[in-house]
């Protein structure tokens, strides 16, 4: 069977070239926040569309970080990147820990912008059944936005991150994908790698903390670091798009091959 090519945007023409996947809430939009000021003569980014949003909004799959994983690869395939950075918001962050574990000798760093753990995420009952309802639920979708933004964004903006959300997602696959986002353990693959990755959080996310960052992430990468942005929740792309860029475009440029 021929390999899944994610739809994608391409950003730049710099030599250090990036893959982005976005996270549960959005497709590969959830990056046009940052796009207009990316610098596109040091990168050049791939924006990608994981199956079940966006272009890929109808292709059939399992739904799973490791299914995502082999599709950026099969993509940078197609791009013909031998080498290259990986950037991944929340549940992608979770794809692109598998990336680096499947391929590390193609993987010249990643960042995690609020990454879910390899560890995955098991949640309360009672967060498990506001979390599980929201393939069919906006307010459900809104309610997780607004928390995990510590409850100070404007309600016009929580409004739009759902029409997004629901516009640009299929629900059958925006459940699923919440089962191997929050429920795989997949530590053990990734525990020792060598890849320099960084993880940025943001103060006001009580979900994905610096804390739970410094448990996990930090402990599984032997070059492993955290930038906590005290402005931003879950969110940085659209909160803080500045000082994300500036962030993660700094740590990728320590990498000057």
């Amino acid at each position: 069977m021929a390999s899944f090519v994610p739809p994608h945007a391409l950003i730049g023409d710099g030599p250090h070239k990036v893959v982005a996947v976005h996270g549960w809430f959005a497709d590969r939009s959830a990056y046009d926040a940052v796009a207009p000021d990316l610098d596109g003569d040091a990168f050049q980014y791939a924006l990608a569309d994981l199956r079940g949003y966006g272009e890929a909004m109808d292709a059939a799959g399992t739904y799973t970080t490791g299914e995502g994983a082999a599709d950026v690869l099969a993509l940078a395939d197609r791009l013909g990147w031998q080498r290259f950075s990986l950037i991944g918001h929340s549940m992608g962050g979770g794809v692109v820990q598998r990336v680096a574990a499947m391929a590390p000798g193609r993987v010249r760093r990643i960042v995690g912008v609020s990454p879910v753990p390899a560890s995955g995420l098991p949640l309360p009952p009672e967060q498990w059944e506001l979390f599980a309802a929201a393939d069919q639920r906006p307010d459900n979708r809104r309610l997780i936005i607004d928390l995990t933004t510590g409850g100070q964004r404007p309600a016009r903006w929580l409004d739009r991150m759902v029409r997004r959300s629901l516009e640009r997602s299929d629900p059958k696959a925006f459940r699923s994908w919440l089962d191997s986002w929050a429920g795989e353990d997949f530590h053990a693959e990734v525990e020792g790698s060598s890849v320099p990755a960084l993880a940025v959080v943001g103060a006001l996310d009580p979900a994905l903390t610096a804390e739970l960052t410094r448990d996990t992430w930090m402990r599984w990468y032997t070059d492993g670091r955290i930038r906590e942005l005290p402005s931003a929740g879950h969110y940085a792309m659209d909160e803080t798009p500045l000082e994300l860029i500036r962030v993660v475009e700094d740590f990728l440029r320590e990498d000057g091959r």
